[in-house]
């Protein structure tokens, strides 16, 4: 069967899969949207942005579209949460909001947290304002696919001159111990000016059947006000994730984001922020450290529109067995975003021989007055380094280990949350003395 046929055949079958009784807002993006997967069809690695990621394949080959909601005997989601972090807890289960699962502590005079559902009716200004306004469903087929499938979300507004004292963890449990997920969720964040949030998206699933899960998120950051963001995939379930995550930034604000993969049979991240103020400062860490058969695909991109703005990328990865990475980052500096300042750089450690990277950084700039950089590395373990800690009386598995923590280390930088990041250090240092 060609390409071709195959691209037709299961786009025509995703798409037929769709019940419109079953989805009572957003209608007409919702039409909109089948028109563009129509269009776009599933990606093969015949297009450039899914090049080295066969996810078209693996929908295919795994998934009965027919078969779309997901029964969950889950009661108790204590093994999934974050040892000690004092935070705002929202669950989904198989894409449904569990309102009996999640507790919200913060007063609503610091933030506003609703269902997609209820925000539609409730305030249907700000919603109309910013829903489906950053996430392109017409270039993208997940984002489309999203677009039209999406069940249950999350608004989340934080007023004027706020700080929400306590984080957001935002929990996805997926409960394949029965049967197949197949799970589309959304999350609207605006945070008006002079204000503050931090929001955690967590990922997790039970059970050994196949998971597919597509989550669109838009975050509006307006001026001085900022947004500390951290996602982790650390699922050890037979999952396959793709996110699209879009952030724009106004005047003088500042956004720092952390990505942790370790886990899942694939995940594709779509990362997008415009910087479409003057004097914002955007900061991007990532780290992935994979191990068996795990496909990671990054793709972000960083869109300077204004002029004296500052952003800073760094993604490091560690990637053994058959494991494989992709990671793509474009820098686009406007003609009138003069004085930007703007770095990139992507490090790999291949541990086996049998691992791949593929790394492409880009830089694209209309301006003459600024400073930007891109860099990608890809290479081993310095051997000399390990001799020089087994000469010390330090095993080799430890050496290594500790090799590849200081490697790693550097992306910890950002957090700010004590809890947080105690709680990735010791994630990071138990994948890597355990499994590395």
């Amino acid at each position: 069967m060609s390409s071709t046929t195959v691209k037709k055949d299961l786009q025509i079958e995703i798409i037929e899969s769709f019940q419109e009784a079953n989805f009572g807002v957003a209608k007409e993006l919702r039409v909109k949207a089948i028109a563009n997967l129509e269009r776009l069809g599933m990606p093969t690695g015949k297009q450039e942005e899914y090049r080295f990621t066969p996810i078209a394949k693996n929908l295919e080959k795994h998934f009965n579209w027919e078969n779309s909601i997901a029964p969950s005997s889950i009661t108790s989601i204590d093994e999934f949460l974050i040892p000690d972090l004092d935070a705002n807890v929202l669950v989904f289960i198989n894409g449904s909001f569990s309102k009996s699962h999640s507790k919200i502590v913060s007063p609503e005079s610091q933030v506003k947290i609703k269902t997609l559902w209820d925000a539609f009716q409730s305030d249907k200004e700000i919603i109309s304002a910013y829903f489906d306004k950053l996430v392109n469903s017409a270039r993208d087929p997940f984002a489309a696919m999203n677009s039209i499938f999406w069940r249950e979300g999350l608004f989340i507004h934080v007023p004027e001159n706020t700080n929400v004292e306590k984080p957001i963890l935002i929990l996805h449990v997926n409960d394949a111990r029965t049967s197949q997920v197949i799970a589309h969720t959304r999350l609207l964040v605006v945070v008006e000016n002079n204000s503050a949030i931090s929001i955690v998206e967590k990922f997790d699933s039970t059970g050994s059947q196949p998971v597919f899960h597509t989550y669109s998120e838009e975050f509006a950051i307006k001026e001085n006000a900022q947004l500390a963001y951290y996602k982790i995939q650390n699922d050890q379930g037979s999952s396959y994730q793709v996110a699209n995550t879009l952030i724009h930034q106004a005047n003088r604000s500042v956004v720092n984001t952390f990505t942790l993969i370790f886990s899942g049979q694939l995940v594709r991240n779509n990362f997008g922020i415009t910087i479409d103020g003057e004097n914002c400062a955007s900061h991007f860490y990532g780290l992935y450290a994979l191990k068996g058969n795990t496909f990671a695909d990054n793709h972000t991109v960083v869109d300077h529109k204004k002029p004296n703005s500052f952003s800073n990328e760094l993604y490091k990865g560690i990637v053994d067995d058959n494991s494989k990475c992709v990671f793509n980052g474009k820098i686009f500096v406007r003609p009138y975003a003069q004085k930007t300042n703007a770095f990139q750089s992507n490090r790999n450690i291949l541990i086996s021989d049998a691992a791949t990277v593929n790394t492409k950084p880009q830089l694209e700039i209309w301006a003459d007055d600024v400073k930007c950089s891109h860099g990608c590395t890809t290479g081993q373990l310095d051997e000399e380094a390990v001799f020089y800690l087994q000469s010390r009386g330090i095993s080799r598995t430890t050496a290594k280990a500790m090799l590849l923590y200081a490697f790693a280390a550097e992306v910890l930088e950002p957090i700010q949350n004590e809890k947080l990041r105690v709680y990735f250090d010791q994630l990071i240092s138990e994948r890597l003395h355990k499994d590395f």
